[in-house]
């Protein structure tokens, strides 16, 4: 199956290209600029190897630390999915807090209801993809788009 991208009428805007993820070719294309990219956050958000491994589901320690050498051949979809997220908030959170808020925003507690003074870090952890998408989606909203 093949992304498509569809053309609304009457105007032109048009939306973007869907990743197939099913398709294993397309998961092995996107797999090792995932891998790298997902380590660099954590990195940048001083993230234990516990709380890396929890956000990409309960992922092993010793498989994050195998991937310090070489990236897998292919990632599943929900991992691929997870890392989405996670570049996505990153990204918003270097476009909203340009300096050192933008790496300590996800581990410093948060009073807005959502996070109900936890670190979003731990929501996220807690809340798996549909927390993930929450956090991308309030910070989306609050850089004004997309």
């Amino acid at each position: 199956m093949t992304a498509v991208a569809t053309r609304y009428p009457a105007s032109r805007f048009e939306t973007q290209v869907w990743v197939d993820l099913s398709d294993a070719t397309e998961r092995r294309r996107l797999t090792p600029a995932a891998v790298r990219g997902v380590r660099r956050l954590a990195d940048a958000w001083d993230l234990s190897v516990e709380e890396a491994c929890a956000l990409l589901g309960d992922l092993s320690p010793s498989t994050w630390h195998a991937w310090a050498r070489s990236a897998p051949r292919s990632l599943g979809v929900d991992q691929l999915t997870r890392i989405s997220y996670l570049l996505g908030i990153y990204t918003a959170l270097q476009v909203l807090y340009p300096g050192p808020l933008a790496r300590l925003w996800i581990v410093r507690p948060n009073t807005n209801t959502l996070f109900a003074g936890q670190r979003p870090v731990d929501v996220m952890i807690v809340g798996g993809i549909p927390a993930l998408d929450r956090v991308r989606a309030l910070l989306d909203s609050r850089r004004g788009g997309a």
